[in-house]
C-alpha cells in the first residue's frame, strides 16, 4: 500500500517516507479556497501556495511585487479548502533575504495567521542563517535551487540554470546546505535533468522538480499552466491537463447569447 494511501494527513515526516519508499510526491499550486478544496479531495499530497499569485492571480509580470500580506491572505484562503494534504507557503521577495531576523519574523506570521504548515524560501549559501533561524522555532522550510523566479533580474532571462560547471557546482553544494540547515525537501527548477538525478541521489531529503526531468522525488506545477487556464506560457516542462480556457471561453459566450436570446432565465428557473 502506498504511503500516501496509509495517512489521514499528510506532514513533512510522510514526504520523507515517500522518498524512502520510493514513491513519488505531487505538488500543485493553489491561490483560493474553492480550488484547494478540490485538489485536496482529488488527492494531492502538497499544495503550494506560490508566489505565482503575483503573476497569475494579480497579473504582474514578476513574483517581485507580491506582499507577506497578500501571501497570507491566499494562504488563509487554501488553508480553509483543506483536510489532508500538506501546505507550503511561499515566502514573498522581500520578506527574508534582509536579514534572519526579518526573515523568522516572517515565517512566523505566515504559520500564526494562515495555519499553514510550512514556508518556502529560494536560495542556498545567501539565505542558510535564515532557514537555520526558522527552523530552530519549529518551522518546518521547503528549500528551492536552481531558477529562482525572485532573482529574474540577477539572472536577466528564465533560461535553463546550471548548464555551466561552476554554476551546477554551486548548486549541489547549496542543496546539501539546505539539507545540512534542515530543510525538509527541495524545488528544483528548470535544470539539466542529470544535474537534477545526481542532487536527488545525492540526498536524504526529497527534491520536487518543475522543469528538473523525471528523476526528482516528486513534480510541481502550476495550476493555472496545468489546467489550461493561462494559455501563453507554453515551455517544454509542461505538460497541459485540460484546456480550461477554451471551455470558459465557450460556457461565458454560450450564457451572453442565452440572454441576449431571452432564453434564460426560463421558466423553470424562476421563482
Amino acid at each position: 500500500m502506498s504511503v500516501n494511501k496509509e495517512v489521514k494527513k499528510i506532514t513533512t515526516h510522510t514526504i520523507q517516507k515517500m522518498k524512502s519508499n520510493g514513491e513519488k510526491i505531487s505538488m500543485l499550486t493553489a491561490y483560493d479556497f474553492s480550488f484547494a478544496k478540490i485538489f485536496d479531495n482529488a488527492g494531492i499530497d502538497i499544495i503550494l501556495v506560490g508566489d505565482s499569485a503575483s503573476n497569475v492571480m494579480a497579473g504582474h509580470e514578476t513574483t517581485l511585487p507580491i506582499t507577506l500580506d497578500q501571501m497570507i491572505y491566499h494562504a488563509q484562503s487554501v488553508v480553509r479548502g483543506i483536510e489532508r494534504c500538506l501546505v507550503v507557503v511561499d515566502l514573498p521577495f522581500g520578506s527574508y533575504q534582509g536579514n534572519s531576523k526579518e526573515a523568522l519574523n516572517s515565517a512566523i506570521r505566515i504559520m500564526k495567521e494562515t495555519g499553514g504548515h510550512s514556508v518556502k524560501m529560494e536560495g542556498g549559501e545567501e539565505v542558510v542563517e535564515s532557514i537555520k533561524r526558522i527552523i530552530s522555532t519549529g518551522i518546518p522550510v521547503m528549500g528551492h535551487l536552481g531558477l529562482t523566479p525572485q532573482s529574474i533580474y540577477k539572472f536577466g532571462t528564465y533560461t535553463v540554470r546550471a548548464r555551466e560547471e561552476e554554476e551546477a557546482l554551486k548548486l549541489k553544494k547549496d542543496a546539501l546546505l539546505l539539507q545540512e540547515a534542515g530543510c525538509f525537501a527541495i524545488v528544483l527548477e528548470k535544470i539539466p535533468a542529470t544535474l537534477a538525478k545526481e542532487v536527488t541521489e545525492s540526498l536524504q531529503i526529497p527534491t520536487i522538480g518543475i522543469g528538473a526531468g523525471c528523476d526528482c522525488d516528486g513534480q510541481v506545477l502550476v495550476m493555472h499552466d496545468m489546467l489550461g487556464i493561462n494559455t501563453e506560457f507554453k515551455p517544454r516542462f509542461l505538460r497541459q491537463y485540460m484546456n480550461l480556457n477554451d471551455s470558459i471561453t465557450s460556457s461565458v459566450k454560450q450564457y451572453i447569447s442565452d440572454i441576449k436570446s431571452k432564453d434564460f432565465p426560463n421558466q423553470n428557473e424562476q421563482y
